[in-house]
């Protein structure tokens, strides 16, 4: 590895670079007039410029070779073109207007294309767009993402669920490198906040091929916000209020860019009390965070690098039963602190005709659990049933009168991922990689979840884009070794070779179909392997065993897209075979009065998929409907069903979008989420009743002082309906979710 580091080094300083430029028009394609601040963006270069009062651009320094470009307006559809420089001509681009959304490049996949070029069916939204449907916090935008779901502990803490899989199944990536937060348990949140993240990315199925281990189920990608474009600067600042949980969160950013440097900074902070339902407060659901965003870029012809920096602390209450009913924002016993560091390193150089990418992170996640402490059973039993005395133990429950964490675990990680770019030959674009991951976990409490251990990852892939007429063809092949030493005496080895194989084709003029065969793999977490003892916060005794097997899946994923001017219709279906599936089975035992569950293995199936349309009417353009429908099923091979699987959900919503003189981007929106009865449950789950929420919305961008100011009003659960997530942790306790919210959000930017 360091002999690698010292050539990559060496190649970064080329002393002779290679300068480019690209200039050009865009313009209408119908009537021929130019189009003003037009986007136009050269995706592995991230380089981007706007054009003027007369349509003409002009994108400089770019180094010999071939790169995509990609030209963007809102009413257009999106523009993409394949250039290879030296490029002497002028380039004249004509747009199509159109009532669909103008379309992004997809960064998920290794070879950055638009979703429409993709041979992978990936799910895109931006941030902007979950928080102008109300979402409070990441893992609750994430829901409203089709085919992903979110395993909640009240409402600071939720795990992202894919197609029925999450926990260790489900990669998170942040900044561009694997985010490792011990995120084995369901209690364990994201430990990321929303700020200055741009959009997120799903890929469903698995992705082991592009990541690696832990990609079995899928990966959630989260695309950090974009440096401003070359010689500007801007500044924002946000504000957000939400009514049910008398909470906020606010954040300001400022960024600047000059030739060759760029900057960026943002800082927020949010606080939220209990959340209300129809009837009650849910006791200690309140939490507080603050987060912190720098990054710093470098840019020349033939070497671009970027530097990021992101510190998230939260202070996250564990609720367990209705208790005090207050507004207060400072987290009871039992309580979370969480604290992660993330440094990234995002480096490409390039060549005449290639480019080697070299990522690196440093992850540093500090968790600590403090716990109410009580003398004997007897006394707790005394204290049953006596809320009255609740409020004069306030200050003894409160987070600042316990200093020592029951539970404190350090997970220290590095990554590294390195690709390079083959030159295109012909129809081919071919990508070959090594990826990796060092880790350790220590503990520092009382108590023990999971032991002190190293964890050593190593994967090699090769992965090959092929460009016919009428269809596009993806193939690729890894090979993985995971090697766990745990201090207390165990070692495992393990290891698996994956592919993938994908087809896109076009079965007429605007129907287009995507079939996709990937296999993907997890190795046991260390929860799995070495759990001896009472995981708090689930009320079971947790037994592991070290002989567990790599759990290994097959998964077929077909893709229907119908799109014309005005009609949008999607229908994906998917079946996915995993062979020994780890889950948790009672076995009738108590240990310390608490029920006992076992790690076992079994095959496993999930089948199901996802229906949607999107209907915009001519002459009414402005006007939009969109209806999408989920559904999932997973089962052992005994026909048992597995836990924590979604129940089936049908969402419509109805969409007004245009422009007026006073208020620019202006929407509005009604939705009904109907969510079914969950009935097919495994051996210690319970049923879960069917419910129809409904939001709306609207928001808008005014002129203040010459500068935009961005205006939203939204509201969720809007009948304040008293219902159960099945995903929720709380469903046990009888705890209903969220009821009745109106979020007021504002953003200035200068």
């Amino acid at each position: 590895m360091k002999y690698i580091l010292y050539v990559l080094l060496f190649l970064a300083i080329p002393s002779v670079y290679a300068q480019n430029t690209l200039q050009g028009s865009v313009v209408d394609k119908n009537t021929n007039e130019p189009l003003i601040f037009a986007n136009i963006y050269a995706p592995l270069l991230e380089k981007g410029v706007t054009t003027n009062d007369k349509g003409h651009f002009l994108l400089s320094n770019i180094p010999n070779g071939t790169y995509k470009i990609i030209v963007s307006i809102i009413g257009y559809e999106t523009f993409s073109q394949s250039i290879t420089f030296p490029y002497s001509e002028s380039l004249i681009i004509q747009l199509m207007p159109s009532a669909i959304e103008m379309e992004e490049i997809i960064i998920s996949t290794p070879f950055h294309k638009l979703q429409s070029e993709n041979v992978m069916k990936v799910e895109r939204e931006t941030m902007a767009t979950l928080k102008a449907k109300g979402a409070i916090t990441l893992s609750d935008g994430i829901t409203t993402i089709a085919g992903v779901e979110s395993v909640t502990t009240g409402l600071s803490i939720g795990k992202p669920v894919i197609r029925g899989l999450s926990s260790n199944r489900v990669l998170v990536y942040a900044q561009g490198v694997r985010l490792e937060n011990q995120q084995f348990g369901d209690e364990h949140g994201l430990g990321l906040s929303d700020s200055g993240i741009e959009s997120i990315e799903v890929i469903k199925g698995p992705a082991s091929l592009l990541y690696g281990s832990d990609a079995l189920g899928g990966v959630l990608y989260l695309n950090p916000e974009r440096f401003a474009q070359a010689n500007s600067d801007q500044a924002d600042a946000s504000y957000n209020y939400f009514s049910n949980t008398k909470g906020f969160n606010t954040n300001a950013g400022y960024k600047a860019s000059g030739d060759q440097f760029k900057f960026l900074f943002r800082g927020s902070i949010a606080e939220h009390a209990d959340y209300n339902t129809a009837d009650y407060r849910a006791t200690n659901t309140r939490f507080r965070e603050q987060d912190l965003k720098v990054g710093l870029g470098y840019q020349i012809s033939k070497f671009k690098s970027e530097l990021r920096y992101n510190l998230n602390n939260s202070k996250l209450g564990i609720p367990e039963a209705i208790g005090e009913q207050t507004t207060s924002k400072t987290p009871l016993l039992p309580f979370q602190e969480v604290t992660n560091h993330i440094l990234s390193s995002k480096s490409t150089i390039f060549f005449n005709s290639s480019s080697l990418d070299i990522n690196i992170g440093l992850l540093y996640n500090d968790r600590k659990e403090f716990e109410s402490h009580h003398h004997d059973e007897e006394e707790d039993e005394a204290h049953e049933g006596h809320d009255e005395h609740e409020d004069e133990h306030e200050e003894e429950n409160s987070e600042e009168s316990h200093v020592e964490p029951a539970l404190y675990m350090k997970l220290k990680t590095l990554n590294y991922d390195v690709k390079y770019n083959l030159p295109t030959l012909g129809k081919f674009e071919t990508i070959i990689g090594i990826q990796g991951m060092s880790q350790s976990n220590t503990n520092y409490g009382e108590e023990q979840l999971i032991p002190d251990a190293i964890t050593n990852d190593f994967g090699v892939l090769a992965t090959s884009h092929i460009h016919f007429d009428k269809s596009d063809i993806q193939l690729g092949a890894r090979y993985d070794r995971r090697h766990i030493d745990v201090i207390s005496g165990i070692n495992k080895n393990y290891s698996s070779f994956n592919g993938a194989i994908g087809l896109k084709t076009n079965l007429a003029k605007n129907i287009t179909t995507r079939l996709n065969l990937a296999s993907g793999y997890r190795a046991p977490n260390l929860a799995e392997l070495t759990s001896n003892g009472t995981h708090e916060g689930t009320n079971r005794y947790e037994i592991g065993d070290d002989n567990l097997k790599n759990e290994q899946n097959y998964q077929v994923d077909l893709a229907l897209e119908y799109k014309n001017q005005h009609i949008e219709l999607f229908v994906n279906s998917f079946f996915n075979k995993i062979n020994n599936y780890i889950f948790l089975s009672p076995n009738g035992e108590l240990i310390q009065n608490t029920p006992v569950y076992n790690y076992l293995q079994s095959d496993a199936k999930l089948y199901g998929g996802e229906v949607g349309l999107h209907f915009h009417p001519h002459p009414l353009d402005w006007l939009h409907y969109e209806s999408s429908f989920e559904v999932v099923t997973g089962k052992q091979n005994n026909d048992n069903y597995l836990p924590l699987i979604p129940a089936n959900s049908l969402t419509n919503t109805i969409r007004i979008e245009f422009d007026t003189k006073a208020i620019k981007k202006f929407y509005g929106f009604v939705k009904l989420k109907s969510t079914f009865k969950q009935n097919k449950i495994s051996i210690f789950e319970s049923p879960s009743e069917g419910y129809n929420l409904l939001s709306a919305g609207f928001g808008g961008i005014i002129k203040l002082l010459n500068n935009d100011l961005s205006i939203k009003i939204s509201g969720s659960n809007l009948t304040n309906k008293r219902y159960v997530n099945h995903l929720s942790r709380l469903k046990s306790d009888g705890i209903f979710n969220m009821g009745r919210n109106v979020n007021l959000g504002l953003t200035y930017t200068l």
